[in-house]
């Protein structure tokens, strides 16, 4: 796919593009012109949350894949399928759920024809950390699991370390009453021993087991 080429005007916040009426849809229209970061000179779309305005549960990636960023939706791709196998064997409906990530755009490296992902950087983070805060306010999710440690430091600080607190409960914060943490996804596709990715998926499903469980607890 041949990339954008208009010049690349970056205001550094997404906050210069925030919509008067805060609303989901209102809010998904505006990010269609963030030029917050430079991340949407080379990006097909911008890729925002998809699901109820009402969800009790949150989910929040790190940013669009190659496929994503094609379809304009969140998590359609391969570690969008895994996500839907852990939610439903952990019996969370996917349809009831908010869906989005701590990043819109799709950041990547060209190589040939493949567009491979690439970490975004703190900056561009901070960057699209108002859309974020705007879902969440809209939204008033009762728990938000973070997929991912990029997406647990877009909320918690670049100093939280996902390999010490994966399923630790943090309570009574600013954007829930209840937030953790798991891996991504997109991890799981990444080990290449079969048995060592069906465990790990095990783990990726109790992560959800425990986070419904919780769910309840912060519902009634």
């Amino acid at each position: 796919m041949a990339m954008k080429t208009q010049a690349c005007n970056e205001t550094g916040s997404a906050a210069d593009f925030l919509p008067a009426a805060a609303t989901l849809a209102a809010l998904a229209v505006a990010a269609e012109k963030c030029h917050g970061c430079t991340l949407y000179c080379h990006a097909t779309q911008v890729v925002f949350g998809s699901g109820p305005k009402n969800a009790k549960l949150m989910l929040i990636g790190e940013q669009p894949g190659d496929q994503e960023d094609l379809a304009g939706l969140p998590f359609v791709g391969p570690a969008g399928r895994v996500l839907d196998q852990a939610l439903e064997s952990a019996g969370i409906r996917r349809q009831d759920v908010y869906v989005t990530n701590a990043v819109k755009h799709f950041k990547f490296e060209p190589r040939g024809k493949r567009r491979l992902h690439k970490k975004p950087s703190g900056r561009e983070t901070a960057a699209c950390r108002p859309w974020l805060e705007a879902e969440i306010k809209v939204v008033k999710p009762r728990m938000i699991m973070c997929l991912g440690a990029t997406a647990a430091q877009s909320l918690l600080g670049s100093s939280f370390r996902l390999t010490l607190h994966r399923r630790e409960v943090i309570e009574d914060t600013p954007w829930a009453p209840a937030l953790m943490a798991s891996i991504h996804p997109s991890l799981l596709l990444r080990i290449p021993d079969a048995e060592q990715r069906h465990k790990a998926m095990a783990d990726f499903i109790d992560d959800f087991k425990m986070a419904a469980r919780r769910l309840k607890k912060v519902s009634t």
